[in-house]
């Protein structure tokens, strides 16, 4: 028996999983996280904790019961073993769907696109990417179109490169800022004049929500593209955290792309970063027409509120 505000998170514990459930708790719905390890009873946020493995389909299918959404946020850790875990663990969801009826939510990437597809993007653009996560994202994406033909539902919502108060795997904490110090200077990835799309993760887990509860008014596979905030020449994310700061003056440096395959060979992280690097030497924007249609408008945090609320949550304020 399904309850209609019932959902399984897979992913709970990271970024876009951990702020899909928080706002879907605040929206009453009835939220369930599988995970390997409970964290502390004061950051459960009113999540339903429950122990298990998204590699495990037992456990998946298990902490399914009841649910009418599974929302498929779940990546290996530190981007190990990509190849070999990421198709599995959404074999496991769809197998799960398929017996409980729920339908699934999987949070998208820009990785699916190549050059081809660029300047503007839109849910129609061709997906032929040149990397291994692009094409491992194809793929997942496929998996879940076919799985229509055994009543399997599925949305897809994608979005630019994440920013907020509780990211901690982004670009953002990773490269521009350094989480917990005093920000004296910014370290920017991209190139001068190339404009590039972000997207604040509580904007972007907000529209998910307003999506999943138009659950009628999706196609059996539907996909939206978010707008976020598009920086059309590098320099507008960094001027608002020089206004955020009050240092006008903030100096930006030029990320180290030349040390990245020395580094890549002792982290798997930095050789995953470095395969996106094509996402900074081209503009990339992306379209919302059709998420506009149907909600009316984009959620939308201004980007000064924003980078606060990020630099804040992040320790840097």
């Amino acid at each position: 028996m399904h309850s209609h505000n019932k959902v399984l998170v897979l992913g709970a514990t990271g970024g876009i999983g951990g702020e899909v459930a928080r706002r879907l708790v605040k929206q009453g719905w009835t939220v369930t996280a599988l995970t390997r390890r409970l964290p502390a009873s004061d950051t459960q946020d009113g999540i339903r904790w429950k122990t298990g493995d998204a590699m495990n389909p037992q456990n998946v299918l298990d902490a399914a019961a009841g649910a009418t959404w599974i929302v498929h946020a779940v990546n290996p850790p530190g981007y190990r073993d990509w190849e070999k875990l990421v198709l599995p663990m959404l074999d496991n969801t769809i197998a799960a769907a398929r017996q409980t009826g729920a339908r699934i939510l999987l949070p998208g990437t820009v990785y699916n696109y190549g050059p081809d597809a660029f300047p503007l993007l839109d849910e129609q653009s061709p997906q032929q990417p040149q990397t291994k996560k692009g094409k491992l994202r194809v793929q997942m994406e496929q998996r879940l179109q076919a799985a229509t033909a055994f009543g399997v539902q599925s949305l897809v919502v994608r979005a630019g490169d994440f920013f907020g108060p509780r990211v901690a795997n982004s670009w953002f904490s990773q490269a521009l800022i350094k989480p917990g110090q005093k920000i004296s200077a910014l370290t920017y990835p991209g190139q001068a004049g190339i404009g590039h799309q972000w997207a604040y993760l509580p904007d972007v887990a907000e529209t998910m929500v307003r999506l999943m509860e138009r659950h009628d008014q999706l196609a059996d596979f539907d996909t939206f593209h978010m707008q976020g905030h598009w920086d059309p020449d590098g320099t507008a994310l960094a001027t608002a955290i020089a206004r955020v700061t009050g240092n006008p003056a903030l100096k930006v440096k030029s990320f180290p792309w030349f040390l990245m395959p020395v580094l890549a060979l002792f982290k798997p992280t930095i050789k995953e970063m470095l395969e996106l690097r094509y996402l900074w030497k081209t503009p990339l924007q992306m379209r919302n027409a059709k998420l506009v249609s149907l909600l009316g408008q984009e959620p939308h945090t201004p980007l000064d509120d924003a980078i606060r609320a990020t630099l804040s949550g992040l320790g840097c304020l």
